[in-house]
């Protein structure tokens, strides 16, 4: 739990690398659920799609419709598995197997891995002004203008 849990750069759930919490990343779990349903594949409704552990079996299972779905999430799965390495964890050898079977990266793809590192997932502040700290006004002066 440590390792996964508790670290951004060490999340299982891929879209949280491309999105972040933002609105957006509900749009790439609806993407995965299509991917896996034009497939043929059912999601269990325990299970979010984009686990890493769920795309991998996927990928597993229907390797001409999986790997391109782990070939778009790359910059995730490659910043965990620096993370894990980094860690010295022994899951790093699973993720370094995984990053083996993808094409090698390329100049864009490197360039979002260090700006993911740098930066984390996208933030989202949008809509939540409504919800600020309510605003408290003086206490009224007596005898003051009215």
């Amino acid at each position: 739990m440590a390792t996964f849990d508790h670290r951004r750069r060490c999340c299982l759930y891929l879209t949280y690398y491309a999105h972040g919490d933002t609105r957006k990343r509900g749009l790439g779990l609806l993407r995965l659920k299509q991917a896996y349903a034009a497939a043929g594949w059912r999601l269990g409704d325990d299970e979010l799609p984009d686990h890493l552990g769920v795309v991998l079996e996927f990928a597993a299972a229907d390797p001409a419709a999986g790997a391109p779905l782990l070939s778009e999430h790359r910059a995730g799965l490659e910043l965990l598995r620096l993370a894990l390495n980094d860690d010295g964890s022994p899951w790093a050898h699973v993720l370094d197997s995984v990053s083996a079977t993808l094409p090698d990266l390329v100049g864009d793809d490197r360039e979002a891995i260090m700006r993911l590192a740098a930066q984390g997932p996208p933030e989202e502040q949008v809509g939540l002004d409504p919800y600020a700290a309510p605003v408290f006004l003086p206490d009224p002066v007596e005898g003051g203008p009215r």
